[in-house]
C-alpha cells in the first residue's frame, strides 16, 4: 500500500497543508510540531513525489551532472566536490559519463530534463554546444566547470590554466633546463597552459619549438606515453618533460622508466591538477594544484543562484593555481641557453 500526504497528516494530527510546508520548508511551523511531523514521515517511510512537486512548479532539488570521462582521476574529484556541495544545500546530484560524445550528451540532456532535474553542470570537453545554446534559450539553469566559454553567457568556474602553464615552465626553467617537451590534450584548458609553456620559454630568450609539443588524440595515460616515447626518441637532449594533467605526466614517466632513465636525474616530470594519483605514483609528482573543493563547491552555488532565481549576470570565477614541488624535478647542471 502506497503511503500518501494524507496518511502522514492523519497519523501526526495535523493537515495536510502543515505537511506539505514542511516538506518544502515554507511557513512558520513550531519545533515541536516539524520534529512530530518528520518523526511520522520516517516512521511510515514516506518519500514525497518529486516529479509531482515539479508538475506544481517546485523545486526536485536534483542536479545533473555531465562528466566526460570518470575514470579520469581530476573528473572524479570534481564530482566529489559537487556532489558535497549539492548535499550542504539540500540537492542530489545525477552522474552521467559523457565519454565526450555529442551523441551521449544530447540523450543524457534529454533524460535529466525528464525527470525534471532543476539545473545541469556540464565538465569540460562537452562537446555539443549547439545544445547548450538551446538550453540557454529556454533560460534552464546551467553552469560549466573546468571550462570557459566566453561566446556564451553561461556560469562557469576555472582555474587560470594559462597562469599555470607559465608557473610550470618558469620553475623548470629556474631548474637549468632548457629543452622541455610538453604533452596535452585538445582542449581550451590545455591550450591555455600551452600559451603559458610558450610565453614563459620567450619571457626567457629561448624560441618555442614546435615539435616539442605533442596533443593526444586521447587524454590516456597510454597515449601520453606513446607521445612521450616520440619526444625522447627523436629529440636528443630534452631534459624535463610537463604533461598537461596528471595522467599525461604520469604516461611520461612510465615512458622514461622503459628507456632506462631515472626520474629526477636523468628527467624532470611535471603534471598538472594534483589529484591523489600525484602522491601514489614513485617517485611523488611535481604538479599543479587546482583548488578543488573551492571549484566544485562555486559552481553548485552559481547554479542553486539560478534554480532559486536570485542570479541575474553571468559570472566567470577563475581560480589561481598553485605549484606543488615533489620528487620528480631536479636541477641540472651547465646548461645554456640556445
Amino acid at each position: 500500500m502506497k503511503i500518501t500526504i494524507y496518511d502522514v497528516a492523519k497519523k501526526a494530527g495535523v493537515s495536510t497543508a502543515t505537511v506539505s510546508k514542511i516538506i518544502n520548508n515554507k511557513g512558520s511551523i513550531s519545533e515541536k510540531t516539524r520534529q512530530k511531523v518528520l518523526e511520522v514521515m520516517e516512521g511510515l517511510q514516506y518519500q514525497p513525489s518529486m516529479i509531482a512537486s515539479a508538475l506544481k512548479g517546485k523545486s526536485t532539488y536534483t542536479i545533473g551532472l555531465l562528466i566526460p570521462d570518470l575514470s579520469n582521476p581530476i573528473f572524479a574529484e570534481y564530482a566529489k566536490y559537487i556532489e558535497e556541495r549539492g548535499q550542504e544545500l539540500g540537492f542530489s546530484v545525477i552522474m552521467c559519463n559523457t565519454d565526450a560524445n555529442p551523441e551521449k550528451e544530447q540523450n543524457y540532456i534529454s533524460l535529466l530534463k525528464q525527470k525534471q532535474v532543476d539545473g545541469i553542470i556540464v565538465a569540460a570537453r562537452f562537446k555539443n554546444i549547439t545544445l547548450l545554446k538551446k538550453l540557454i534559450k529556454e533560460k534552464f539553469p546551467l553552469a560549466i566547470i573546468a571550462k570557459d566559454l566566453p561566446t556564451l553567457p553561461i556560469d562557469s568556474v576555472t582555474v587560470d590554466d594559462y597562469l599555470g602553464g607559465y608557473q610550470v615552465t618558469e620553475y623548470l626553467l629556474s631548474l637549468g633546463h632548457r629543452k622541455i617537451g610538453l604533452i596535452a590534450e585538445g582542449d581550451r584548458s590545455s591550450e591555455e597552459r600551452i600559451k603559458g609553456y610558450r610565453q614563459a620559454l620567450l619571457d626567457t630568450g629561448i624560441q618555442p619549438v614546435e615539435d616539442l609539443i605533442m596533443i593526444c588524440d586521447k587524454p590516456t595515460r597510454e597515449f601520453a606515453k606513446h607521445y612521450a616515447e616520440i619526444l625522447l626518441d627523436k629529440e636528443k637532449g630534452i631534459s624535463a618533460i610537463f604533461g598537461c594533467n596528471d595522467l599525461l605526466a604520469i604516461g611520461a614517466m612510465q615512458a622514461a622508466r622503459e628507456r632506462g632513465l631515472e626520474i629526477p636525474d636523468d628527467l624532470s616530470v611535471i603534471g598538472f591538477d594534483n589529484t591523489d594519483l600525484s602522491t601514489i605514483v614513485i617517485p611523488s609528482l611535481t604538479t599543479v594544484q587546482q583548488p578543488l573543493r573551492d571549484i566544485g563547491h562555486h559552481v553548485v552555488d552559481l547554479l542553486t543562484e539560478q534554480i532559486n532565481g536570485t542570479s541575474r549576470t553571468t559570472h566567470r570565477v577563475v581560480l589561481l593555481p598553485e605549484l606543488v614541488i615533489r620528487q620528480t624535478t631536479k636541477q641540472v647542471e651547465n646548461k645554456t641557453i640556445e
